[in-house]
Parts: structure tokens; C-alpha cells; sequence
């Protein structure tokens, strides 16, 4: 399965849009396959902020390890965002490079 991240907002940058973003793909997407990835597209994004990701991501992370899938990107804020959260939280993403 494949999240556009855009399609949540351009400009992604709060806590509490983060949550309801979360809580909104939670309740309309169908719970993944114990072998199926959940792939994060990052496409057409113009911000990632730590926060957002925090409560979006993070808790993806927790929930499916491994199975969590970030997209390449050579969007800035969205590395950087992914480095900070990796730092603050201890923690490895899985990036399809």
C-alpha cells in the first residue's frame, strides 16, 4: 500500500494536523497484510516538519517496523525532518533508496 503525503497538505507542520492525519488514514484504510509494506511517497510536498512526522510516522514505525517504507526524496525538508526524528526518537527508518 502507498501514502501520498501531499495529499494530506503541501505544507505539513503540526502536531495536532499530524495526529489527524494519522487518525484519518487509520479509519479509511484497510489494515495491512502481516506481509504487505505500507510505502510513504513524499512527492509533490513542499514542507515536513518534525512535529508533523512525529505524530504521523512515528507511531507507523512502532506499530509496523520494517514494513514502514519511505519513498526516496530529494526534498529537503522531508530529509531532514527524517534525520531529526531518527536522532530524537532512536530509531532507523527503512528508505527505499
Amino acid at each position: 500500500m502507498r501514502i501520498q503525503l501531499y495529499k494530506f497538505g503541501n505544507i505539513l507542520l503540526s502536531r495536532e494536523s499530524g495526529r489527524e492525519a494519522l487518525l484519518a488514514f487509520q479509519s479509511t484504510f484497510p489494515p495491512l497484510k502481516k506481509t504487505e509494506s505500507l510505502e510513504i511517497d513524499f512527492d509533490d510536498l513542499g514542507t515536513l516538519t518534525p512535529s508533523w512526522a512525529d505524530e504521523f510516522l512515528t507511531p507507523l514505525a512502532r506499530e509496523i517496523g520494517p514494513r514502514l517504507v519511505l519513498l526516496p526524496s530529494k526534498n529537503l525538508s522531508v530529509t531532514t525532518t527524517i534525520d531529526v526524528l531518527e536522532k530524537s526518537n532512536k530509531m532507523r527508518f527503512n528508505w527505499n533508496e
